[in-house]
This record gives C-alpha cells, structure tokens and sequence, in this order.
C-alpha cells in the first residue's frame, strides 16, 4: 500500500478515527485517473476544523470513491487574522488573486464594486474553488472565506469598527505600511483595501480615509498593478504582524 503524501484534499465532511468519507466525482476523476490511486493507497485531508487526517482508499467505484479515516497527522490551526477586500480587475482574473492571497494566508476574501471597477461580476463559486485548490497545495488547514461582492459604500458603512483597514492609496500621501503599521494602535484583525485598475475617485479616496478604522499606506515609489498591490501588502502584513515575523 503506497503513502501518496502529495495527494492532499479538502473534504466537506466531519472527521474522526475509522469515519468512512465519500469523495464526490471531480475528487475522483483526479484521485483515480490522474494520480492513479488505488484501493489501499493513503493520501491526506483536511476540513477546516478537524485538523489534518490520512485516510485510505477503501473503495472505487466509476462515479465515487471512499476513503476510511485512519489517523490525525496535525492537529487544526488557523491563520493569522487578516482579510482581503479588493475590487474585481478585468485583465488578472480574480482566480488569480483567490490562488495567492489563500498561499499568502488570508481568512476572508471580499471582492468590492468601486466606481471604476470594470469586472462588475464575480463567479464567487469559482472564486472558492480556486481557493480550496490553492489551501490544498499550500498545506493549510483551512480555507478562506468567500463572500459575496458588495459596494464600497455598504463595505465602509458595515465594516466591524474593531478591526483595522490598511487602505492602500496609490495617490502616495501616506507612511509606507512598514512605518504605518509599527504606528497603528492595537486592533481585533486587519484587512487590506486596494481598488480597480483605474485607482480610486477623488470620493471614494475621501470616504476611505474619513473613517476612524482605516490606515492609510503606501507601497513604494513605483506604479504597480492593482493586483500586485493586493500581494505586495499581504506580504508586508505577514512580515510585520503575521507568521512571517522572525523568518
């Protein structure tokens, strides 16, 4: 019986020693005909709130395959507590930023209709999708949530005021976020704000920065992409609060 310790999936179901897991078709289409799986092969699971488990393959059928839980191999953990909300951009797709903010370790993903947001609609199903792909190779144990698009307008009048927002402002009148964030006063959670490929209106940069939630920051002296922005500030997120610090 082979140990297939690069197959690594994440299953919606509750896990506990000798529990029998059927995985759905698409699980199976890759288990069996693309990494060639068979019965009695181990590969690993995680759901979010059981920790990471091996399991074996009990079962094969054309359309199903079952797996037994054998045992836990990590107990659960989660990331450190940041958000992304960031709007739609029309020439990265959104799968993009779903993939590497959930390898960067946020919990939240919150697309954000701007007024110069140009990729008005967001397939939050394939959203998620991409980031269960993304925490199954990345080996975390849980997966972001997605949530539905919303205006900036509802996002800044809902935001929970307890929880910092780091408003990346491309106009450049602010700290950059290292010396901004050694600054902030303590909060319950951060976010990262960045906007569409054409910035920010006037309005919108004034809303932003009137609320008493929100820091203002900059990312250098260069132009960059919307969705370089989005990475770039996770990154220093990381490295300065998150589970970066000391590496």
């Amino acid at each position: 019986m082979a140990q297939h310790g690069k197959v690594r999936l994440f299953v919606d179901a509750r896990f506990s020693a000798g529990a029998n897991l059927t995985l759905d078709e698409a699980q199976t289409h890759y288990l069996i005909r693309v990494m060639r799986l068979r019965t009695g092969d181990r590969l690993l699971v995680f759901n979010g709130k059981d920790g990471e488990w091996q399991v074996r393959v009990d079962q094969v059928g054309k359309r199903r395959v079952s797996v037994l839980c054998e045992q836990k191999t990590t107990a659960q953990s989660d990331v450190p507590d940041v958000w992304l909300a960031f709007a739609p951009i029309k020439k990265t797709p959104a799968d993009y930023v779903a993939q590497k903010a959930t390898e960067l370790g946020v919990r939240v993903l919150q697309p954000v209709l701007t007024e110069r947001t140009v990729a008005r609609r967001v397939n939050v199903t394939r959203l998620k999708a991409n980031a269960v792909e993304a925490a199954e190779q990345a080996g975390r144990l849980s997966v972001p949530e997605i949530r539905e698009p919303m205006t900036l307008a509802a996002l800044l009048a809902s935001w929970p005021k307890e929880r910092g927002l780091i408003f990346c402002d491309e106009a450049g009148e602010a700290d950059p976020m290292v010396t901004a964030l050694a600054k902030a006063t303590s909060v319950d959670g951060w976010a990262v704000l960045t906007g569409p490929e054409g910035g920010f209106t006037a309005y919108e940069r004034g809303l932003i920065r009137k609320q008493p939630f929100v820091v203002p920051v900059t990312l250098g002296p260069r132009i960059i992409r919307a969705d370089t922005a989005a990475l770039a500030a996770l990154a220093l997120w990381q490295a300065v609060l998150g589970d970066w610090r000391g590496l």
